[in-house]
C-alpha cells in the first residue's frame, strides 16, 4: 500500500524521464487523472491513455522529450503538500512557480487547476505539486 499516491505518481514520471523511458504506467485514481490531464493541457507530457484492469485502472504516460537535446519537457517536478504538512493556500497567496514559466496544481473545491486557473476563479485550496 502506498501512503502517498501523489508522491508515488511525480515519482514514476521524475524515475521515467531519468531513464529516459517513452511511456510510464502508473496505477490510476481519479485525482491523479485530473492532473495527469492538466500536465497534458499544459504540453508537459505528450498524451495519455486510461486503462481498465477491472482493479483500479492504469494510467499510460507518454513521456515528452526535446527532439535534438533529448531533455525531458518537465525539468523538476516538487511535492508541496504532503501527508505529514499539508499546504493551504488562500487564492492570493498561491505563489507563481520559476517567476510564471511553471504551474502549481491546486486542489480546490471546484476541482484540480492550475494556480493561474484558482487565482481567476478566486479559490484556494491545497497546493498538490509544482511543474517547470
Amino acid at each position: 500500500m502506498v501512503t502517498d499516491p501523489i508522491a508515488d505518481f511525480l515519482t514514476r514520471i521524475r524515475n521515467g524521464q531519468m531513464a529516459q523511458h517513452r511511456i510510464v504506467e502508473i496505477p490510476a485514481s481519479n485525482l491523479k487523472k485530473n492532473m495527469t490531464e492538466i500536465l497534458y493541457k499544459k504540453g508537459y507530457i505528450l498524451k495519455y491513455k486510461f486503462e481498465d484492469d477491472n482493479k483500479q485502472g492504469i494510467i499510460k504516460i507518454a513521456l515528452k522529450y526535446d527532439p535534438i537535446t533529448k531533455e525531458p519537457a518537465m525539468r523538476g517536478l516538487d511535492r508541496i503538500s504532503r501527508p505529514g504538512l499539508r499546504r493551504y493556500a488562500k487564492p492570493s497567496e498561491i505563489r507563481r512557480v520559476k517567476n510564471g514559466l511553471g504551474i502549481a496544481i491546486v486542489s480546490t473545491s471546484k476541482g484540480v487547476m492550475t494556480d493561474k486557473e484558482a487565482k481567476a476563479n478566486n479559490v484556494g485550496g491545497e497546493v498538490l505539486c509544482q511543474v517547470y
